[in-house]
């Protein structure tokens, strides 16, 4: 048993493998920074457009947080009231007080957090803020006739 020498033989495949996947997708994402083109600054809130929309992945890393659960929250409140979504029986329910009081909810954190947000809260923020305002005002424009 001296006389014989351990071999270990270890298998590197994977490890190229990963390497190759984590390569790809830095290029990919690479690419998608290149054809994103910077926002034109501007002071009057917008309507969240492609680039500033945000991706599922961006939206399962926020929604780890308390704010972001707290954002769709309220979000999710607001669609159930105006009837979007349904209610624990399943039925949709309309109730337009209640959702302007979530919408208003969404706005004083809008208001209260200005500046204190990192870029991905802020969107994530603005994108239910305005995603709820239109909503409302949809439901609210057929509900109550012109």
């Amino acid at each position: 048993m001296a006389d014989q020498k351990l071999i270990l033989n270890v298998d590197d495949d994977w490890k190229r493998q990963a390497q190759e996947e984590k390569r790809k997708l830095a290029e990919q994402e690479a690419k998608q920074k290149q054809a994103a083109a910077p926002p034109a600054p501007s002071s009057a809130p917008q309507a969240p457009d492609a680039e500033a929309a945000i991706s599922d992945a961006e939206l399962e890393a926020a929604g780890n947080t308390p704010f972001a659960s707290l954002v769709q929250s309220l979000l999710t409140q607001t669609l159930v009231y105006l009837g979007s979504m349904g209610s624990r029986n399943g039925m949709p329910m309309m109730n337009l007080d209640s959702a302007r009081k979530a919408v208003d909810m969404l706005g004083a954190l809008d208001d209260k957090c200005k500046g204190n947000l990192n870029d991905l809260e802020q969107r994530l923020l603005d994108t239910a803020l305005y995603e709820a305002r239109n909503r409302f005002v949809s439901v609210a424009s057929q509900m109550l006739g012109p």
